[in-house]
C-alpha cells in the first residue's frame, strides 16, 4: 500500500500563501470575448485557455512558489516531469489495477475520446502563450493543464456542461486563478437562465467549497497517486462527495441554454 505521505504535498487547500512580487496584467475585455464564444460553443476548449491566459494574473508564479514550499514540491519541481507524456503512454496507463486512480482515469478518457495531448494541442492555439517554453513557470502551467481530467476523476464530475462548471469552481478554490472563477460564474448563470428548477448554483457552490476543504492538489505526486485505490485517494485528499451535482438528473446536466 502506498503511504499517504508519498502523495500529499501539504495538508489542506486552505493553507495560506505568501504574497509574491511578480504580477501580470489582467485583460478583462479579452476574457469577456472568449467567454461569449465559449457560451456559444461549450466544446470550444481553446476559449478556456484564452480566458485563463487573459485572467491568470499572478496565479501561476504564486502556485509555483507554493509548490516549492511543500514537503514533496521541491523534488517534483526539480524533476520537472512532463505529466502529459505519462498520460499519453498507453503502456504506462495499462499497468494500473482496477479500482485505482489510474484505472479510473483510463476508463474516464477512453469512451470520451479524450487525451492529454489533445488538451495540450488546444492550449497551443492561444497566441503568445509559449506553453512549451523551457521555463519553470511554463512547466507549472503545463502541469496544471495536464491534471484537469485527473481532477474530473478525483472529484467525480462528468464532462457534461454542469460537470465542467463544477470542476472549474473546484479549481478556482484550489488555484485562486480568476479565469476559473469567471468560467464557473458564467456557466452557472447560463444554467440558471434555463429555469429548469434544478439546483445548479448549489452544485457549483458545493464544488467550490469542496475545493477549499480538500488537500492542495497541485502538490500531489500523481504517478504515486495513480496506484492508489480511488476511494482511498479521495479520503486521503479530503475530497468531499459531490452530492448536489449527483442529485441533478443526468439529462439536465447539459441543458446549458434556455428551455424551448
Amino acid at each position: 500500500m502506498i503511504a499517504v505521505a508519498q502523495v500529499l504535498g501539504e495538508p489542506t487547500g486552505r493553507q495560506p500563501m505568501k504574497r509574491g512580487r511578480q504580477s501580470f496584467n489582467l485583460q478583462p475585455l479579452r476574457a469577456l470575448r472568449a467567454v461569449r464564444r465559449l457560451i456559444a460553443d461549450k466544446e470550444d476548449t481553446a476559449q478556456v485557455f484564452e480566458i485563463m491566459r487573459a485572467l491568470s494574473g499572478n496565479a501561476i508564479p504564486k502556485g509555483y512558489r507554493r509548490l516549492l514550499s511543500t514537503p514533496e514540491g521541491g523534488r517534483i519541481a526539480y524533476e520537472r516531469d512532463e505529466f502529459a507524456e505519462r498520460l499519453s503512454d498507453s503502456a504506462w496507463l495499462a499497468q494500473f489495477a482496477p479500482g485505482t486512480v489510474g484505472a479510473a482515469y483510463r476508463d474516464f478518457i477512453a469512451p470520451r475520446g479524450l487525451s492529454a495531448e489533445g488538451l495540450a494541442e488546444e492550449s497551443r492555439k492561444i497566441p503568445e502563450a509559449d506553453v512549451d517554453a523551457a521555463h519553470p513557470l511554463a512547466w507549472y502551467a503545463r502541469r496544471m493543464r495536464d491534471v484537469h481530467d485527473v481532477w474530473h476523476v478525483l472529484t467525480g464530475y462528468g464532462t457534461d456542461a454542469l460537470g465542467e462548471v463544477c470542476v472549474v469552481a473546484f479549481s478556482y478554490a484550489q488555484t485562486r486563478s480568476l479565469g476559473f472563477a469567471v468560467i464557473a460564474l458564467a456557466g452557472a448563470r447560463q444554467f440558471q437562465k434555463a429555469r429548469l428548477g434544478q439546483p445548479y448554483g448549489k452544485a457549483a457552490m458545493e464544488a467550490w467549497r469542496n475545493g477549499r476543504s480538500a488537500a492542495w492538489l497541485p502538490a500531489i505526486d500523481y504517478p504515486a497517486l495513480f496506484a492508489m485505490p480511488l476511494d482511498e485517494a479521495r479520503r486521503a485528499l479530503k475530497i468531499a462527495p459531490n452530492s448536489a451535482y449527483q442529485a441533478i438528473p443526468p439529462q439536465y446536466r447539459d441543458r446549458f441554454t434556455e428551455a424551448a
